[in-house]
């Protein structure tokens, strides 16, 4: 086997990102978005693209906080091992799959190269996730009418309820950023993603009983792809009453009314309770994630 080559792309040969198969149709996944041409990488044998990533980050962000696309050719796990170990940047690994490629062998085998290559470079399986997205054709969930929502232009507020809600949580990142740094840090990290979305503070609500006791939050946001269920939560003392399904909805429909065409949304394959209440809400599956985190050296 010839040696391999591995390099940074820029504008005049972002095009050679473009060359590789894309046996799981991982563009359709990015249809909204936008990669850096100097954040792509690619493996090159003799002149052939073997393998590429596409690191991602926001608008304003100086280095990428994923690899978001990543394609590795059948037979050159190794190159695209390397192509993630030699990266100047080690951060969160996405690959993006249709939601039936557990149905298709062809498909199994293409993301189980995916996977081997993630794996010889030393990143670990951190979660699968279903991803959803509703559309106009399949009808707004129907409001409850349980709860009462309002605005709460207090941080305070939520990071006191993240901090309650992350105490029994099914999320694997919340259970990572929980055993790294405790409750705070995991209340922290949301509260840090929701600031940073390109969507006004003045969406996050909080939803209370009709007695005044605050039940959960919901958080109406927009990711750089468009609009999205940005986070669901119930406080442990409300749950077991399916206000979960309440605050889909709630949020589902402000977007809505916030001129949403399409609503996107995520949970962890083994969240059963959140994945049923996206089922209820009209949001199918569209495609899956699966979560790989680059493992820190051990320590001499």
């Amino acid at each position: 086997m010839t040696d391999q080559v591995i390099r940074a792309l820029d504008e005049s040969d972002a095009h050679l990102f473009d060359a590789h198969p894309d046996p799981l149709n991982a563009r359709a996944a990015h249809e909204r978005t936008t990669h850096r041409p100097d954040w792509k990488r690619v493996a090159l044998r003799d002149g052939t693209v073997v393998a590429r990533g596409a690191w991602w980050g926001g608008a304003d962000d100086e280095e990428p906080v994923n690899v978001n696309w990543f394609d590795v050719a059948e037979g050159e796990v190794e190159a695209g091992a390397e192509l993630l170990r030699s990266a100047p940047w080690q951060v969160e690994l996405e690959i993006n799959l249709p939601g039936d490629w557990r149905d298709h062998p062809d498909l199994t085998a293409a993301a189980e190269t995916r996977f081997a290559a993630a794996r010889a470079a030393g990143y670990e399986l951190l979660v699968e996730r279903f991803l959803y997205r509703w559309t106009p054709e399949r009808g707004l969930p129907e409001r409850p009418g349980r709860l009462v929502f309002r605005a709460e232009p207090d941080d305070a507020v939520f990071f006191d309820a993240l901090r309650r809600i992350h105490s029994v949580t099914l999320d694997a990142h919340s259970l990572k950023a929980i055993a790294e740094g405790g409750l705070d840090q995991a209340a922290q990290e949301e509260l840090d993603f929701f600031h940073w979305c390109p969507s006004p503070r003045e969406w996050w609500q909080v939803a209370r009983t009709p007695e005044g006791d605050l039940a959960g939050i919901h958080i109406p946001a927009h990711n750089p792809s468009g609009p999205t269920i940005g986070f669901i939560g119930v406080l442990p003392e409300h749950r077991g009453r399916g206000y979960a399904y309440d605050l889909l909805a709630e949020c589902t429909h402000f977007l809505v009314e916030h001129g949403a065409e399409a609503v996107t949304g995520a949970t962890d394959r083994g969240n059963f309770p959140m994945a049923a209440n996206f089922a209820k809400a009209g949001f199918p599956v569209v495609r899956e994630r699966v979560n790989f985190q680059p493992v820190a050296p051990s320590a001499p």
